[in-house]
């Protein structure tokens, strides 16, 4: 049997890998595709990887009889769009902005919002109603740390540095987008300040309660369109091989999150819904490299993830995608 599956804010790059992915997904039936700026036009002339794949074009509003509803909309959007556009009861919602990933924000329009990183809530999310997805860097980061928070070995400052593709900064134009200004080059931006630090904190909390330990996160652009490269370490009194077999055992049941005897690069996860992981010792030190693609797992993959645990199915439907590696 398919349910119905609706998208507002069709036009965005999040949207285009999620109608990519749904499309071709065995249990799903797209419904209305959103976009205030296309109304009328057909999907593949915006998402033009959909050429031949759809004939769908974009509406005014959505069909209203979806059973779940993706958010692709900017940040503080969503909230905006459930204010005026009321959903049934019975319909999820699956939002991708950073609206309601906080405990403060969770609640909204009759709704609670269960944040959704199946690695560390799924008997949650298995019951949600409505989920508030991840953030990219948030997903890398943490997966990189929760089986030391599990553990209560986050005893010591925590540093981060991560670099992303220039599809992290969505469709809107601006100087550090253009192709001239990004090629051949890497940037800083919102050092020891970005948003995700604060959805970070909450789920590491929610695992070693009493942590107090800083996080201190420096985020690059990269020169590259897609994907996210994690160096994340700090003091440990575990060995390399006992740290090893501790994530293991944490990703024992978790069907796309792997930890890797090899070192890791971005190519690997490109285009994939996976998480890499790999764990080594330096002195006192315990580095954790995370990669992913902050379009699939760190956004459109992940929604797809949880979406398929909020209907009960084995949350792989769908997402069984090869990376290019050359």
């Amino acid at each position: 049997m398919k349910f119905k599956a609706g998208i507002v804010g069709g036009a965005g790059y999040t949207a285009g890998e999620l109608i990519r992915i749904l499309l071709h997904h065995e249990f799903v039936e797209l419904g209305g595709i959103v976009s205030s700026s296309n109304t009328g036009n057909p999907v593949h002339q915006v998402h033009d990887d959909l050429v031949g794949e759809t004939d769908l074009t974009f509406a005014s509003e959505l069909a209203g009889d979806e059973d779940v509803v993706f958010l692709c909309l900017g940040h503080g959007n969503s909230k905006a769009w459930l204010h005026k556009n009321t959903l049934p009861e019975t319909t999820h919602v699956i939002d991708l902005s950073n609206d309601f990933r906080l405990t403060a924000d969770a609640k909204f329009a009759g709704r609670e919002f269960i944040y959704g990183l199946p690695e560390l809530n799924r008997s949650r999310i298995l019951q949600a109603q409505s989920i508030a997805n991840p953030g990219c860097f948030a997903t890398a980061i943490q997966l990189a740390l929760l089986p030391l928070a599990a553990a209560g070995k986050l005893t010591e400052d925590i540093h981060v540095s991560a670099i992303t593709g220039s599809t992290g900064a969505g469709q809107g134009l601006s100087e550090t987008v253009h192709f001239s200004w990004r090629t051949n080059n890497v940037s800083i931006y919102k050092p020891f300040t970005h948003q995700h630090l604060g959805e970070i904190g909450e789920s590491l909390a929610q695992l070693q309660p009493q942590l107090d330990s800083e996080i201190h996160f420096i985020p690059y652009r990269g020169n590259f369109s897609r994907g996210i490269f994690a160096s994340v370490y700090t003091p440990s009194d575990l060995t390399q091989d006992e740290a090893r077999e501790l994530y293991r055992n944490f990703y024992a049941d978790a069907p796309f999150t792997t930890v890797s005897d090899k070192e890791i690069h971005l190519k690997q996860v490109v285009n994939t819904n996976k998480c890499l992981l790999h764990v080594q010792k330096q002195g006192k030190q315990l580095l954790i490299t995370s990669v992913i693609d902050n379009l699939v797992k760190g956004a459109s993959g992940q929604a797809v993830q949880n979406m398929n645990l909020l209907f009960g199915l084995p949350e792989t439907t769908g997402l069984n995608l090869k990376s290019a590696i050359f």
